[in-house]
């Protein structure tokens, strides 16, 4: 699921060689792009617009920004990058590239926009984040983000009390019935044709968990337009106001894949792998957020971004003295030869 932001007023894409460009403008870039541009770097963020939480009418669970708007602070991050002199590009990444390195030996990438233009940076940071692939039941993805939820900490006070409903996925599935049962009386699990063993079964009932096996074929709406329950295969209808579902989650990788980013295989999806604060195999190639993290909350991504950024900084510090020493070197060779 991707829904797509207004846009916005963008920034002329920076001329000759920035210091980092960072790919996507969700949490994770534009904390990074903050930190870096606070350490006078050069930096540019590519956005394309269309963050995951979109959907959503507020984040939650981020301390003194508890109920903001998911618009609002991304607004607000990208004032602040360009407070300190950072750009901010709407645009979409189609590559991303190594190119020739500068003739100090120093690290340089080429990144293309889809409208053709592009930029030479020292270093990257890919903050793309990722998408959530839900199962296709019909009517599931018109209620996603508000009536169709998957985190009990980003959602759960909103929906406590209601008649919640699991649609299993996965094994993940039944960890996620546990966490939505602190917060409602009432909640069903629709196996939905995945594996429930006796086990699993007996803790269900134990906690007053109701299991239904049969499939459900379709999610249904009221005549306001809210959730109003599930059609089993067999034609009954469960009436629920919520249904929680652990979608498969995806990073976005689509024009990266010239950078040759390793990724794992998670229980959860697929995601670029990294290291401590965000690093590669690839070297001047970082990852932050959801792209490589997909359990990370707003914070947690934004937390993230900032490691990220510190660490490119002090890298590019470290190659800023490497290019100075060469410097003084070379200017003594020539000056001994003459």
């Amino acid at each position: 699921m991707a829904v797509t932001t207004p846009p916005y007023a963008s920034d002329a894409l920076a001329g000759g060689t920035v210091d980092a460009v960072v790919i996507g403008g969700g949490a994770s870039g534009l904390n990074g792009a903050l930190i870096l541009a606070r350490s006078r770097r050069s930096v540019v963020v590519i956005d394309g617009g269309s963050p995951r939480n979109a959907p959503a009418e507020a984040v939650h669970g981020l301390i003194a920004l508890d109920g903001t708007p998911p618009s609002e602070i991304l607004r607000r991050g990208r004032e602040q990058v360009r407070q300190y002199g950072g750009r901010v590009v709407f645009g979409e990444v189609v590559s991303a590239e190594s190119a020739a390195p500068s003739a100090d030996g120093d690290l340089r990438f080429t990144v293309t926009l889809a409208d053709g233009r592009s930029v030479t940076a020292r270093r990257i940071l890919v903050a793309t984040g990722l998408k959530d692939v839900l199962p296709e039941v019909p009517g599931l993805a018109e209620h996603w983000g508000h009536s169709v939820v998957h985190c009990p900490y980003c959602h759960g006070w909103e929906v406590r009390d209601e008649p919640i409903g699991i649609l299993a996925t996965g094994p993940a599935s039944i960890g996620h019935a546990l966490l939505f049962r602190q917060l409602t009386e009432d909640l069903t699990y629709f196996t939905h044709g995945t594996d429930l063993d006796e086990d699993n079964r007996a803790r269900f009932a134990a906690r007053g968990i109701r299991v239904i096996d049969t499939p459900v074929t379709e999610v249904l709406s009221g005549d306001d337009g809210a959730l109003a329950g599930v059609r089993l295969a067999d034609g009954q209808v469960v009436a629920r106001r919520v249904l929680a579902v652990a979608p498969q989650m995806q990073a976005r990788t689509h024009g990266l894949e010239g950078l040759g980013l390793p990724v794992q295989d998670l229980p959860t999806g697929r995601t670029f792998a990294s290291g401590i604060d965000g690093t590669t195999e690839v070297p001047g190639v970082w990852v932050a957020g959801n792209v490589t993290d997909p359990v990370a909350q707003v914070g947690a991504s934004a937390a993230a971004g900032a490691l990220a950024g510190i660490d490119i900084n002090k890298m590019l510090a470290i190659a800023d003295t490497d290019a100075a020493l060469q410097g003084i070197a070379e200017g003594s060779r020539q000056g001994a030869a003459a």
